[in-house]
């Protein structure tokens, strides 16, 4: 009788842990969450956040980061092409994010948006296991925001979280870009707060080509050979530093392209970084 009831007891045991047994779990399905504050001041420092269905803890993010010479844009600039981007690059999440602009002259000066794209991107790190994302990202800018992409890529990631760069003709050396014409001296100018030689050390500082080591994140350039407001010169600094460091890289120049650029040249653009993106990254 006693046998009979261990017999009858261990059943059950069994049967209860089966019951509770919450087998595989379930995929996780696709989450929007538009206009997520990032930082402090809501309004200017948030984000849209696009999570894929099915993502996991491999679900690398990437990161768009609007232009506007620092001054202006949004990232409402880039939220019609988010569908098609994530057409493109379906296994990754999304993050389209705002930054502070410089306004009146003296409100939000250069380096306030290097410290943005810094604070945007350890939010997505800090925040991934609730995303079910990776800590990885891959920052996409464009003009400025390539600008800041790469500073934040070379300069600003300690943890090494940024697995790769996508640079859309952005400025690299602010000293060889003052030097450019009249039009980079007056961006300059009202994104600092300072001219040149005044501004000698903040235009170093904020100089993506300054912080490259043999660690730095695989990058690809993308410029038009035509562009008259950032010259080919400044990709040509880039490459060359690295090349010195040894960092993986690639360097796709449109000749007859200027500051941007649309049709076969855009689709061939998205190739080449979905190329990229598939050896260094994935």
């Amino acid at each position: 009788m006693k046998r009979l009831l261990l017999i009858w007891l261990s059943i059950a045991v069994f049967t209860a842990c089966k019951k509770q047994d919450p087998g595989p779990p379930q995929p996780l399905s696709e989450r929007i969450i538009l206009d997520t504050p990032y930082a402090a001041i809501a309004d200017r420092q948030k984000m849209d956040i696009y999570l894929p269905a099915n993502r996991d803890e491999n679900t690398v993010t990437i990161v768009l980061i609007h232009g506007g010479g620092w001054t202006a844009g949004s990232k409402d600039d880039l939220s019609s092409g988010i569908p098609g981007f994530r057409q493109q690059f379906p296994d990754y999440a999304f993050a389209n994010i705002n930054y502070r602009l410089v306004s009146g002259g003296n409100k939000d000066l250069f380096p306030a948006q290097e410290q943005d794209v810094r604070s945007a991107v350890d939010f997505i790190i800090a925040n991934h296991a609730s995303f079910g994302t990776s800590r990885r990202v891959v920052l996409v800018g464009f003009s400025a925001g390539a600008h800041l992409a790469l500073l934040h890529g070379y300069k600003n990631d300690p943890g090494n979280h940024v697995a790769a760069i996508v640079d859309f003709f952005g400025p690299t050396d602010l000293v060889a870009l003052w030097g450019a014409g009249d039009a980079q001296k007056f961006i300059l100018a009202g994104a600092t707060g300072k001219i040149y030689p005044d501004g000698e050390q903040l235009y170093r500082e904020s100089s993506p080509v300054n912080y490259i080591k043999d660690q730095s994140p695989p990058t690809i350039i993308l410029q038009g050979g035509m562009d008259e407001l950032v010259p080919v010169s400044q990709a040509n600094l880039l490459v060359s530093q690295l090349e010195e460091k040894g960092v993986a890289h690639e360097f796709v120049l449109y000749p007859g392209e200027g500051h941007g650029w649309a049709g076969e040249k855009l689709i061939d653009s998205i190739e080449k970084i979905r190329g990229f993106l598939k050896t260094h990254v994935e």
